[in-house]
């Protein structure tokens, strides 16, 4: 089977927590060898006592023996006390340290005490009960910060809340099983139309398919079309299951005009539109393989009109535009776009003088040749010529 070794290690941000007594513990998003995806908790204080215990497997790496051989990163250790602000900036530093942990040798970055500290507790599975005196608030990082600070941080965040619209037996163990109904907690919304869920038990990967928000069948986030379209690269084939489904190989270029939150985005390629798996699409010159690893763990999530026995709470459906509405506006915008792109023919010379324009000038006939003037004398004006010559 092979070994056992952690892929990435993601910080997701932190939570606030109130029992036994106000503390703060880290998000982590744990990438494991086999695909799985797991979520676990720890403090700082239980991180900083890994970095030293670490240190001590590895003196030399660690620059105990000469400093100029320390590769194992530096972590500062915890403050006496620590308040949300300090919880805000360590998180900078946390993915910095991982970051660089995870660059280092195997003999290190494989190490039995780094997998240890990471395999999922009894406590990372226990979520809050109700009956606690004030609910964790959560602090999530945001997606396209790249140098987190105290400044990125958006938080708290009130995660949303979403209830199963079906039953829904999970795959994997990265995935969560649903019963109709059952309401969760939205933690991450991917573009791949799975979103990591948590319930008062349990927590793992749901097709947004399935989840209706509480007061409202609408998704008010979901984009506005976006006809001009961005040009992405299919990096799977997928054979159209539906009328209103498109089929394209892999390796095909198309556009994406638009980006539906269920994973399943409308795309345009020529003059037909459809839709297709977000999770086989990829902008132009990116790394595909870690897509190509979410697709072997979880696979393109189901459409809700595939979904069988579906109840929702509303009594109107989600409102969706028809792929006739998307191919009539498409074919509109790429209409006016040649338009646009079309050269203008040139005006004459009464409409640019109506309109105050230049008038233009005769053309000048170019001058004739010496040889055909000669050719057009006469011959008494040619023998005069030559003998002059």
């Amino acid at each position: 089977m092979g070994d056992t070794f952690i892929r990435h290690i993601a910080l997701l941000g932190f939570e606030k927590r109130f029992v036994p007594s106000q503390h703060y513990v880290y998000m982590f998003l744990v990438k494991w060898q086999d695909l799985s995806e797991k979520v676990v908790y720890r403090g700082f204080p239980e991180i900083y006592e890994f970095h030293k215990q670490l240190k001590e497997m590895f003196p030399i790496e660690a620059g105990d023996i000469n400093a100029e051989n320390r590769i194992i990163p530096h972590l500062p250790a915890p403050r006496w006390f620590d308040g949300q602000r300090v919880a805000e900036s360590r998180q900078g530093t946390l993915t910095e340290y991982f970051g660089a942990l995870m660059s280092l040798p195997v003999k290190i970055s494989r190490c039995p005490h780094l997998l240890d500290f990471f395999k999922v507790r009894p406590d990372d599975l226990k979520l809050p009960t109700d009956n606690q005196v004030k609910k964790p608030e959560t602090y999530l990082v945001p997606k396209d910060s790249k140098n987190n600070s105290v400044t990125d941080i958006t938080g708290p965040i009130i995660l949303q809340t979403y209830r199963a619209i079906a039953d829904f037996e999970k795959s994997s163990g990265s995935q969560m099983s649903l019963a109709t109904g059952d309401v969760v907690d939205v933690v991450e919304k991917s573009e791949s139309g799975w979103w990591f869920c948590q319930t008062k038990t349990k927590r793992g990967w749901v097709p947004a398919s399935y989840l209706e928000p509480l007061d409202s069948p609408d998704e008010a986030e979901d984009p506005e079309p976006n006809y001009e379209g961005e040009p992405y690269v299919t990096i799977k084939a997928y054979t159209a299951q539906m009328e209103d489904e498109v089929s394209l190989q892999e390796g095909e270029t198309i556009d994406v005009i638009h980006k539906l939150l269920d994973g399943w985005w409308v795309v345009r390629k020529g003059d037909v539109t459809g839709y297709f798996p977000s999770m086989y699409l990829q902008k132009s010159g990116q790394d595909a393989a870690q897509a190509q690893r979410q697709i072997k763990s979880r696979g393109a999530p189901p459409r809700r009109s595939s979904i069988r026995n579906a109840h929702s709470i509303h009594q109107r459906s989600r409102k969706r535009l028809s792929q006739d509405t998307y191919r009539r506006n498409s074919v509109r915008f790429l209409q006016q776009r040649r338009r646009q792109a079309r050269p203008q023919p040139q005006r004459s010379a009464r409409e640019q003088a109506q309109t105050g324009g230049t008038k233009p000038q005769p053309a000048v006939p170019p001058r004739p040749s010496a040889d055909l003037i000669l050719h057009r004398c006469s011959e008494s004006t040619k023998r005069k010529l030559a003998s002059a010559v």
